[in-house]
């Protein structure tokens, strides 16, 4: 049995071609049924529903093959800034280029930013990418308290708890809305492929067909 984690949302979405080009299509409607396995119209092989940042996790600790996951959730779990595991028992193919957005610092329309930021100044950062925005300001030389948030990141700074944000952006429509503005690029962000390196050596044949699958159907995507 193959089990290839994954999570609700657009990620879902998009690796549905990839799992296509792989011969493999989800039975069932993850937004219409209650249940956390899915099967598969290969019966060696199913989809197990969880958390996006819980995808390394299970993929980790064996209670998936493979999952599809951001790089920003890989360097949260532990890898180095370029999304390449860091000491796990995760081997990363292929970075997939799909559900693409990016990272960035975000703040009131009318803040002062660039005087925030001056070398061996402080700044308030809420965020829920905390090894992000860490390592980003230590490396400009900025000192950051950073406050932990899981959601609603843009009422921090309009509530006056914090100086800006870090976060995902896509459309920059939820900025705009509550009048902050993007002030830096952090990275760009997309689904990388991760497999766990002892199902790999002992399921070798059925899993480097997903790859391999996958690698032709997204003729975008970058071998790592």
């Amino acid at each position: 049995m193959i089990t290839l984690a994954l999570s609700k949302g657009r990620i879902f979405d998009e690796t549905l071609p990839l799992l296509a080009a792989a011969g493999i299509e989800v039975l069932e409607d993850p937004e219409k049924s209650r249940k956390l396995i899915l099967p598969t119209s290969q019966p060696e092989v199913r989809v197990v529903l969880v958390r996006a940042t819980d995808v390394p996790t299970y993929v980790e600790y064996g209670g998936a093959d493979l999952g599809v996951t951001g790089k920003d959730v890989l360097i949260e779990h532990g890898a180095n800034q370029d999304g390449s595991p860091r000491g796990t028992g995760l081997y990363q193919p292929l970075d997939l280029q799909i559900a693409k957005c990016h990272m960035a610092v975000a703040a009131p329309a009318g803040f002062d930013y660039a005087r925030a930021v001056r070398q061996g100044s402080r700044i308030t950062v809420a965020t829920k990418y905390t090894a992000i925005a860490r390592e980003f300001f230590a490396d400009k030389g900025v000192h950051v308290d950073l406050i932990k948030l899981y959601g609603s990141m843009e009422l921090a700074p309009l509530t006056g708890m914090a100086d800006a944000i870090v976060d995902l952006v896509s459309t920059g429509k939820t900025l705009k809305a509550n009048n902050l503005v993007e002030v830096e690029h952090i990275m760009g962000i997309s689904a990388q492929l991760v497999v766990n390196q002892a199902a790999l050596k002992l399921k070798t044949a059925p899993i480097r067909r997903i790859i391999d699958a996958f690698a032709a159907a997204a003729p975008q995507a970058e071998k790592l």
